[in-house]
């Protein structure tokens, strides 16, 4: 037997000599197998990538294009010394720089005023009153005033005031009774027309408080013109002249009414109250009822 030929490898066949395969010595493990070639990135970047920056440099650095990882502790040292938070400056909290329209932010009114607030407040204060009470229904003031001024209303026309004197109390009170509520009725009408006006001219307002207090408007800027014409008659010179400054008067209001309560500018206000403003100087302020 060859002794030496088992030491070199060689079998009785004499083939060549065989490799073994290496062991790892005792107490090691043996590496894992290699995987397939990924591109290693320097430590730099590696903790770049960690701390919430892009290639190794901030976000407002590093390339637009590149993949942002997100990591939970980001969130919390967004605002550390250090570190940056993303911000855009397009961000609009307002609708993404949409332009302005009417009504699109109600202005806080604040609370409803008393009723003797409310009808002092159409003299002294017209612009703050119609304002504050654009958004709060006035029914009960509206009404009340509206029907106590068309129990007046029929005795500052001649004619009606001869024919009320004249009659019968049973039938006067009736007739006194009507008038007052047709006054209302047409109170209410001209309101909801100024109101539809003012809607198609592009205003954002209620129509409770425009009708509400298109009838305070209408009954108050008129109660000077009704007294006189209660002991000088409707035809005398002067009620006429007051009445027309009257109407001058309840011009000016309904524009800043219509303004306030639709936010729109004071021509088209004006625009929208023009039919009720008409009609109040023919059927009311000249006396041609």
């Amino acid at each position: 037997m060859d002794v030496a030929g088992f030491r070199n490898g060689r079998g009785r066949a004499g083939g060549p000599p065989q490799q073994r395969p290496q062991q790892a010595p005792y107490g090691y493990n043996a590496p894992p197998p290699p995987y397939p070639q990924q591109h290693q990135q320097p430590p730099r970047q590696q903790w770049a990538q960690q701390q919430g920056y892009g290639d190794g440099e901030p976000e407002y650095f590093g390339d637009p294009h590149a993949p942002q990882q997100q990591h939970p502790q980001q969130h919390y040292a967004a605002n550390n010394p250090g570190h940056t938070q993303v911000f855009s400056v397009n961000d609009d909290p307002y609708g993404q720089g949409a332009a302005y329209q009417a009504g699109a932010a109600p202005v806080p009114t604040g609370p409803r005023l008393p009723w003797k607030a409310l009808l002092s407040g159409i003299v002294l204060r017209p612009a703050d009153t119609f304002l504050r009470m654009r958004d709060h229904a006035v029914w009960g003031p509206a009404l009340i005033v509206t029907f106590l001024y068309g129990l007046l209303a029929i005795f500052g026309f001649d004619k009606a005031r001869e024919e009320a004197i004249n009659a019968t109390l049973s039938t006067a009170i009736p007739y006194v009774l009507m008038t007052a509520v047709g006054f209302v009725v047409g109170g209410l009408i001209l309101g909801a027309v100024t109101h539809t006006l003012a809607r198609q001219l592009g205003g954002d307002g209620s129509w409770q408080p425009t009708v509400g207090l298109s009838m305070l408007i209408m009954s108050i800027t008129d109660a000077p013109r009704l007294v006189f014409a209660l002991f000088l008659g409707g035809e005398n010179g002067l009620v006429q002249v007051i009445g027309w400054l009257t109407w001058l008067a309840a011009g000016a209001l309904f524009t800043v009414m219509v303004s306030r309560s639709h936010d729109m500018p004071w021509p088209k206000a004006l625009g929208a109250s023009a039919i009720q403003l008409v009609a109040l100087l023919s059927l009311i302020k000249l006396g041609t009822l």
